[in-house]
């Protein structure tokens, strides 16, 4: 072997080491990496905003794949985790899916009931009363006609405002919809009353009654939200006002 033969192979050897070296530095590389990253897992993202103390379905959320040394403790890896939840705050488009984004729904006690009414939107009730929430429903009613003592034509009772229900159970709260015209109304009325919230009460059957003859009878019918921790019902003698009997 002459010496050009041996620089030729001695050349070859060195090429041979710098390519096991370089495969070894990036096999190193990689194993950093990968015990950096570690092992993936599922976990849930947002396709798009979703309101507050709405329901949680699956098709709101898309897959992905992430290291899950990465993953909050608190991410959800199971779309099955949201089962009659609702979200707690208003939870937007491609936010990681969370155990303390959601709630338990609102569920019903024995012997209750579900009742759905619509509240007119300018009571307020948008945005301010959420499921879980306590309230007390009022009713407003006009005053019948009745006959004079003397049979001297007739004479008006006074209108009169009635707790229906004390502290009655909120379970879900609907979207703002555009309430039926029945086309008696004036125009300021009906620009006034144009929206309503459908709300689902957990009522026992009497009080179910009580709210369903309400909203067929009623002038009105509002809700006034309950203080959280407040477990005084109305009394009795405060369940019915009257103007004149106002003093």
């Amino acid at each position: 072997m002459n010496s050009r033969q041996r620089r030729g192979v001695l050349l070859l050897v060195l090429s041979v080491l710098c390519a096991l070296a370089a495969f070894a530095g990036v096999l190193a590389v990689v194993r950093n990496v990968e015990s950096k990253v570690g092992e993936e897992t599922t976990a849930y993202k947002l396709k798009d905003d979703v309101p507050a103390y709405q329901a949680l379905t699956a098709a709101q959320f898309t897959k992905v794949s992430m290291p899950k040394r990465w993953l909050p403790g608190t991410a959800v890896t199971d779309l099955d985790d949201i089962h009659r939840k609702i979200a707690v705050n208003p939870l937007k488009k491609g936010s990681l899916l969370q155990s303390d984004m959601m709630a338990e729904r609102p569920e019903l006690a024995e012997g209750e009931q579900e009742i759905a009414i619509m509240i007119d939107a300018e009571t307020g009730v948008a945005g301010k009363i959420n499921p879980g929430n306590r309230v007390n429903i009022y009713a407003t009613f006009e005053g019948e006609q009745r006959p004079r003592a003397k049979g001297d034509g007739e004479t008006k009772a006074p209108s009169e405002s009635r707790v229906i229900v004390s502290r009655a159970k909120v379970i879900d709260v609907g979207e703002l919809t555009p309430l039926k015209d029945d086309g008696d109304r004036d125009e300021r009325t009906r620009q006034r009353e144009r929206d309503g919230v459908p709300i689902t009460f957990a009522l026992t059957t009497k009080d179910a009654q009580r709210v369903a003859y309400a909203e067929s009878f009623a002038e009105h019918v509002r809700l006034a939200l309950v203080a959280p921790g407040d477990d005084t019902g109305v009394p009795e003698e405060d369940r019915i006002y009257t103007l004149p009997g106002d003093k």
